[in-house]
């Protein structure tokens, strides 16, 4: 819990000096009540009545005060509301590498499975966009609450030779600031889900595009497709197209993101689990000062019920 007016809290200070005057009024009272020596009046002026009742409706009287005072000082408590505009970019990997079986059917295929479904599976207050790269990158879907539009232009992507990550975190990252009229001096909320095999050919460094991003204060997750093993026959020739997990893992570490080796669809609802606690919500301090007042209110009531129904007076 914190207070949106921590200043008022001195006001707590005056409890103990009103403990402190009502011990030495009782103490007066007594004092008082012992001058008189007519034993028959003093049963008037003092009667004998269980002390414990008249200290309760006081106790409950300095309750009360104490919740007032801190409900004077605005608590509030932090709880998690949607945030506007959030917008995830889901990069693809189009390289001719990403045509290697050695992820069933395809790296390509799966990659693009697995972007379906995560894209189908997002929540409504997502906007999503899609990037397909290759030796440049192209925004195919610009980012929008259409995931239908989203989903359908990953069909239209198509394989191409050598791989640009860098570039395609730097178009992720332009397609943030477009977002609408606003984005460019307040740019949404963002995350950035690259789907690739992990080397970094052409076009700007993997370490331009971490700066980059660190700048924005846009996180890159990383989702690993393909095996040590991976070949591709490229005219005629097979080539050996390990995967660069190493790579992928930087970008992911460097700019606050995660890093995911993913051989099937399964692995990005972790993915998911892990945007939407960041970047779904963020924290805002609710004022709950009214939930203190009631509280004090009914302490007030306590105090003078007890009151009347003790000594026929309120405290």
């Amino acid at each position: 819990m914190t207070f949106l007016s921590p200043e008022r809290l001195w006001l707590l200070g005056i409890l103990p000096l009103l403990g402190a005057a009502y011990v030495l009024l009782q103490m007066r009272r007594g004092r008082h009540a012992v001058r008189f020596t007519n034993l028959a009046l003093l049963s008037q002026v003092a009667p004998r009545r269980p002390g414990w009742r008249r200290h309760v409706a006081a106790a409950l009287f300095l309750v009360m005060i104490t919740f007032m005072m801190v409900g004077f000082a605005r608590p509030a408590d932090s709880v998690k509301v949607p945030r506007d505009r959030a917008t995830i970019m889901v990069a693809v990997d189009v390289s001719l590498s990403m045509m290697a079986r050695d992820v069933s059917p395809s790296r390509f295929e799966a990659a693009k499975a697995a972007a379906k479904k995560f894209i189908g599976e997002l929540p409504e207050r997502f906007n999503v966009g899609v990037i397909g790269f290759a030796g440049n990158a192209n925004l195919v879907a610009a980012p929008s609450a259409d995931r239908s539009a989203a989903i359908a232009s990953l069909d239209q992507l198509a394989l191409a030779k050598r791989t640009a990550i860098g570039e395609a975190v730097f178009t992720s990252l332009q397609a943030v600031r477009s977002f609408d009229a606003e984005a460019r001096q307040d740019p949404p909320p963002a995350h950035i889900v690259l789907l690739s095999d992990g080397d970094n050919t052409t076009g700007r460094t993997v370490q331009e595009s971490i700066d980059a991003s660190r700048v924005a204060q846009v996180p890159v997750s990383t989702i690993a497709f393909g095996t040590p093993y991976g070949t591709v026959d490229i005219e005629g020739e097979t080539t050996s197209v390990s995967v660069n997990k190493e790579t992928l893992r930087a970008l992911a570490d460097s700019t606050e993101g995660k890093a995911y080796e993913a051989a099937d669809a399964g692995q990005l609802r972790e993915v998911y689990t892990n945007i939407g606690s960041s970047l779904g919500f963020e924290i805002e301090h609710q004022d709950v000062a009214a939930r203190y007042i009631g509280i004090a209110l009914l302490f007030a009531l306590a105090a003078g019920g007890a009151s009347l129904a003790w000594f026929s007076r309120l405290p």
